[in-house]
């Protein structure tokens, strides 16, 4: 009996160990480089740069000598028929005609004679070699493939942006849900007792059934209040998880401190638009435009290219000689220069040059429109900011009053001069003032981060 308890006991724990999980413990930027490595938008955008890593090893394999080989066996069943003029003799004729090679009687003169040339059964074997010489569209196209190969990695550094944003963002959101926690449950203690007490004084005489009722309140509210934020929390470091790409059920500990104080030295940062990947990424399309228009122009040159091709053939009238390689094969080779030289297409390279030319013009409205915007988003952000710490800086000062208020008024109670609907209404002053710091601080940290990504600092 003793015996089975003890190696359920030990099997309870080894369970109990293995189950154990690593606490992650993570500062925001350790955060960030985490996602960076292990989201999977990240991730998918890395992939997709080596994609256009293979594309360029594409383009230029293109331009590398091409070698094929080919094998052909043939049941040459029925032999095609020429017609040649009569100028066989009769005595030919009739050799012909007891070979098989041809059939009916002599034709007059004036006749073509059927004649089937071949062998019932014939192989080849060849091998061809091609080499591009010149050929502008390859030039281009290899450019362009660079070029798209530098716009993934563009797109890669804006997913990373994304998510550092998003990471940042989420991240603060669990320090003040947490911050918000530390602080319901103080309030939560201090109304516990002040509902202790006031019970006690009721019971004692010293007290009238409403303020009891009054304290019952408010502590039945900040429990509500305190169960939903808890689960509020668990929301939020979830959703922190999955930007991380851990699971839900990773356990993560947040290293970073949140307070008012982050924001009292914000440095004003110099913008210039290719601060912006946005930009970037646009310049890198305009680029693409040029180079497509180029290797447009590009199909007007002539192409030329190196060919060399070798072989052998074989012909018999038994299938079983062509696998036989005492057979003699009659090899054969050619070599030469093939030049391609457009004339005339009906104008549509023409055509498209217009397009080309159109799209050009295109994305130079969308750098005015771009800058545009980028000038009136950084004033925005920058104007919701300033306003946004002064705000905090304002309903810190009026937590931290309505806190003394709260406490003198609690004290004045205690000593018998004050009234207990006096503390309730202090309390409530206090919650609410609680609840605009965090309004406040959550806002701040947002028009912070959204400001350094309007000015390309965010990564």
């Amino acid at each position: 009996m003793y015996k089975q308890v003890f190696i359920t006991m030990i099997t309870l724990l080894f369970v109990l160990t293995g189950n154990a999980q690593e606490v992650k413990k993570m500062s925001l930027d350790e955060a960030i480089a985490y996602a960076l490595e292990h989201n999977p938008n990240v991730v998918s955008a890395q992939l997709g740069v080596e994609i256009a890593d293979g594309r360029v090893s594409q383009n230029i394999a293109t331009g590398m000598p091409q070698i094929s080989g080919n094998i052909d066996l043939a049941n040459n069943f029925e032999l095609p028929t020429s017609f040649l003029p009569n100028f066989i003799t009769p005595s030919v004729y009739g050799v012909l005609l007891q070979e098989g090679l041809i059939s009916s009687e002599p034709p007059t003169s004036s006749e073509l004679v059927p004649v089937q040339f071949g062998t019932k059964y014939s192989g080849s074997a060849t091998l061809t070699l091609n080499q591009m010489i010149f050929d502008g569209s390859f030039f281009v196209g290899l450019d362009a493939a660079k070029a798209y190969k530098d716009l993934t990695g563009k797109e890669l550094e804006k997913a990373k942006i994304d998510i550092a944003e998003a990471v940042s963002k989420a991240y603060y959101s669990v320090l003040v849900s947490e911050y918000r926690m530390e602080l319901l449950n103080k309030n939560y203690g201090r109304l516990d007792t002040l509902l202790r007490e006031t019970t006690q004084m009721y019971e004692n005489g010293f007290a009238e059934k409403i303020d009891m009722n009054r304290s019952k309140v408010q502590f039945n509210n900040i429990k509500v209040e305190k169960e939903n934020s808890e689960k509020l929390l668990g929301i939020t470091r979830s959703n922190l998880k999955i930007l991380l790409g851990l699971t839900v059920n990773d356990s993560l500990e947040l290293t970073d401190v949140l307070s008012a104080d982050m924001f009292d030295k914000e440095a004003e940062n110099d913008f210039q638009y290719t601060d912006r990947i946005e930009y970037s990424i646009l310049q890198s399309n305009q680029q693409l435009a040029m180079l497509d228009k180029k290797l447009n122009n590009s199909r007007y040159l002539p192409k030329l290219d190196l060919y060399a091709t070798v072989g052998a053939n074989l012909g018999t009238g038994v299938a079983a000689n062509i696998f036989d390689i005492t057979n003699e094969w009659y090899e054969f080779g050619v070599i030469g220069l093939r030049m391609n030289i457009p004339i005339f297409d009906g104008l549509q390279k023409h055509y498209i040059n217009q397009q080309k030319k159109l799209q050009l013009e295109q994305i130079d409205q969308s750098f005015d429109q771009m800058q545009r915007s980028m000038d009136l988003e950084v004033r925005d952000t920058k104007v919701k900011l300033d306003n946004a710490i002064a705000y905090l800086k304002a309903q810190k000062e009026n937590m931290e009053i309505s806190e003394e208020v709260y406490n003198v008024t609690k004290e004045k109670y205690e000593q018998g001069v004050g009234s207990n609907l006096e503390v309730i209404n202090a309390d409530a002053d206090f919650k609410e003032a609680q609840t605009n710091f965090f309004v406040a601080l959550y806002s701040a940290v947002l028009a912070k981060i959204d400001y350094k990504k309007s000015i390309g600092k965010l990564l």
